[in-house]
């Protein structure tokens, strides 16, 4: 009995000691991307992190001149070093394959919400694109870009600075207004 008690010990122990191991990388990821959008705030843009959403959370938000973007991190571990993450149009593979869970539809349908959300408390439209970042891995684009990016952070503002102006300044501190109401508002529930 004592034996068996052991190995269920040993065994719990690893998960806790592997879900402790991913959460560190999370974190670590994300201050890595919020490190690299802060230039954006030089442009006049806003850089919002950890938006909570009904069931989910927005890494992090960018309203800039040059758009509205939800950005979804992904720290995922490499299974070996020469590892890297393929995208075709919408699809991607991690590694040679395809993930559990496509980070693409995921960071679409938070864009979506978050386009709502500015509109139901603006009353403007704002276009939100959705970036899904990957740090630490090499981002092969096979075909044109979708309406997704799918990049390494560290190229995340360089993409933005390029875009067209697009968002008024007045509209980027309207917009910047509401969502950090909302921010502050889902805080004050918790």
């Amino acid at each position: 009995m004592a034996g068996i008690a052991v190995i269920v010990a040993i065994c719990r122990i690893w998960g806790i000691k592997n879900k402790v191991k991913n959460l560190r990388l999370g974190r670590d990821g994300e201050r890595c991307v919020g490190q690299f959008l802060e230039r954006l705030r030089e442009d006049g843009g806003q850089v919002f992190h950890d938006i909570p959403g009904p069931n989910f959370n927005l890494d992090h938000v960018v309203i800039s001149p040059r758009g509205v973007y939800a950005i979804e991190t992904k720290t995922w571990s490499k299974p070996w070093p020469s590892s890297t993450i393929t995208v075709e149009g919408d699809s991607l593979l991690v590694a040679g394959r395809p993930p559990d869970k496509n980070p693409i539809i995921q960071v679409t349908a938070a864009s979506r919400w978050l386009a709502q959300k500015l509109e139901e408390s603006t009353g403007k439209r704002f276009a939100v694109r959705g970036v899904v970042v990957f740090p630490g891995w090499y981002v092969e684009q096979r075909s044109g870009r979708g309406p997704v990016w799918v990049l390494e952070p560290k190229l995340l503002p360089g993409f933005i600075e390029q875009e067209p102006v697009s968002v008024a300044p007045a509209d980027v501190a309207l917009a910047a207004f509401h969502l950090s109401r909302y921010v502050r508002t889902e805080a004050e529930k918790n």
